[in-house]
């Protein structure tokens, strides 16, 4: 891993902002789009029944861009809400859910200010609009516009990272537009994930005898601290970490995630230069307000609810949301254990999450007769 200035989102960090300048300065030439031509042909839905659609949503008064794949439509619907902030998993998603898309019909979505969202909204205006409950309102209205156009009487609900913040907040908020609920690198008490992560990494700091890590992570104690978040000293909280495997089972960095959006069919250059400038945006007017953010208090959930989680992740310490699962009461709840992934479950183990998603997940849209109409 770099020693220097770490950039990015809050809860992925690292490199998306050298990417996208790797993006800018490749556009001219533009060398890997042979292998994105490639890999879409590859991942072309051609199945009669099959959904490859991609269009601009007008949500919470911003166009939002949205991406839904599937080999039948006659399969349960599935959104899938992206980490970071600001950190979409349009891009990436080629590299591991083509198979999915055999049994769920897939929806990506770039949030307010990601990706291509991002280019299609003055940032100067989306800015002060900016919060948790804005995000949760954005996806309450994507699943009313998904269950109308694909008509379906509920989804599957599948949050990562940051993306869990909105996915159990909208599982609380509106139970009944939802099959199930599924937490992956979930985020419960943001302010104890941030302490137990840094315990965590400047442990193994010690442990390794980096006295550059020990340095500069005893540098920005107490962290997190009891006021708003500072964005500085999570990035170099992030550098070691994510040097530690806590980002990305067994890898000191985890730049082979971040420059998979070069290959993506759904990405240009221009694309991956916004995933970057979104990103810094969100750092910048987002962050602070995230301290507060805990679920602590919750304790019943009416829709079913599983935590796939990363024996590894660091990121998001996985035994919190453990612990937190543990005293929740709901229909149904479980926990699936990736013991080979950190904070990346989706691309660190996609066959075992497509698994976890077959047999634990679909079964329940199945029984609900998802093929139903409005």
């Amino acid at each position: 891993m770099s020693n220097s200035k770490p950039h990015a989102s809050i809860l992925f960090v690292a490199v998306i902002l050298a990417c996208a300048q790797s993006a800018r300065a490749d556009e001219a030439a533009d060398p890997y789009a042979p292998g994105r031509a490639i890999v879409g042909d590859i991942g072309r839905i051609t199945a009669p029944n099959g959904v490859q659609d991609s269009f601009a949503a007008e949500l919470g008064g911003t166009k939002q861009w949205v991406t839904v794949r599937g080999s039948d439509r006659d399969n349960p619907l599935l959104l899938y809400i992206h980490g970071g902030p600001a950190a979409p998993e349009t891009p990436v998603a080629w590299a591991f859910q083509r198979p999915w898309e055999d049994f769920f019909t897939v929806v990506q979505w770039d949030q307010r200010a990601a990706g291509k969202s991002y280019r299609l909204n003055s940032p100067a205006k989306v800015a002060p609009t900016l919060s948790v409950d804005r995000y949760v309102d954005d996806a309450i209205e994507l699943i009313l516009l998904l269950r109308k156009k694909y008509e379906k009487q509920k989804i599957i609900l599948v949050g990562h990272s940051w993306g869990t913040i909105i996915g159990l907040s909208v599982a609380m908020k509106r139970p009944h537009l939802l099959h199930a609920y599924v937490g992956v690198g979930s985020v419960i008490n943001f302010r104890e994930n941030e302490r137990a992560g840094f315990e965590w990494t400047l442990a193994q700091a010690i442990e390794d005898g980096n006295e550059v890590a020990v340095k500069e992570l005893e540098a920005i104690e107490p962290y997190p601290g009891s006021g708003d978040f500072d964005p500085e000293k999570t990035g170099v909280e992030r550098k070691w970490s994510i040097h530690y495997g806590a980002l990305s089972a067994y890898r000191d960095n985890a730049e082979y995630y971040f420059h998979a959006p070069r290959l993506s069919p759904e990405y240009t250059p221009r694309d991956i230069e916004a995933w970057g400038a979104g990103s810094a945006l969100t750092i910048k007017t987002l962050f602070p307000k995230l301290a507060t953010v805990s679920f602590d208090d919750v304790h019943r959930l009416e829709t079913p609810i599983f935590l796939f989680v990363g024996r590894h992740d660091y990121t998001t310490p996985s035994s919190l949301a453990v612990e937190w699962l543990a005293q929740l009461r709901a229909p149904k709840k479980g926990v699936v254990w990736f013991e080979n992934s950190a904070h990346l479950v989706p691309i660190e183990q996609p066959g075992r999450m497509l698994w976890a998603l077959l047999t634990r997940v679909r079964p329940i849209a199945e029984q609900a007769g998802d093929g139903e109409k409005l």
